[in-house]
């Protein structure tokens, strides 16, 4: 079986954890492509060009512990708007998306750009205030030093930039779902996600 489902949104509005959850329910492969993109960005931030970061990077990559850092997520977000980065990861991602038994992948142009014969396309959004609390509490929990100003500055920070970048803005397809996440629980988010997936299997 092929079958596809594109998830897109802005950073921490859940479709993350959607994503895995619809991987698991449905028992499907699941790629977070922004992994990608922070991957190449700690590589950079380690004095790589970032180019030459994405022509080079190996799975092993995506399982470095520091990928979730808020330097690396912003070095990430500087990486993604250079098109040949984003022309380095494009194989790799169509590849896995159209792997035997199904694929969950999610990102930011991922119904857009990557595979826009997607059978399921969601995006998933929340405002900016409150994904800036979801991620606050995040890096809380880690024990990182921030506040809750500096996060909501870095998260319409990276929103700018992603949706008014030149290659492959953030913004949803046409035929996608919006989903958003602000006042619903992870329980209602991930059954309106599975409501879609369902119909189309």
């Amino acid at each position: 079986m092929i079958f596809t489902v594109a998830i897109d949104g802005p950073a921490a509005a859940g479709k993350g954890t959607i994503s895995k959850a619809i991987a698991a329910r449905f028992g499907l492969a699941h790629l977070d492509t922004g992994l990608l993109y922070r991957a190449v960005g700690a590589r950079t931030l380690r004095g790589f060009g970032a180019v030459e970061a994405a022509e080079k990077l190996q799975p092993d990559d995506l399982l470095a512990s520091n990928l979730r850092t808020a330097e690396v997520a912003q070095a990430a977000s500087r990486v993604a708007v250079i098109a040949d980065v984003r022309s380095a990861l494009t194989q790799f991602q169509r590849d896995f998306a159209r792997r035997e038994g199904g694929a969950v992948l999610d990102g930011r142009d991922i119904g857009t750009v990557i595979c826009p014969e997607a059978e399921v396309k969601l995006f998933v959004t929340a405002s900016a205030e409150v994904r800036a609390q979801r991620r606050f509490a995040e890096l809380q929990d880690s024990g990182s030093e921030t506040t809750y100003e500096q996060v909501l500055a870095d998260v319409k920070a990276r929103d700018e930039r992603d949706m008014n970048r030149a290659e492959a803005p953030l913004k949803p397809a046409a035929d996608a779902l919006l989903i958003d996440t602000s006042t619903l629980s992870i329980e209602d988010a991930v059954a309106a996600a599975a409501a879609q997936v369902e119909q189309r299997l």
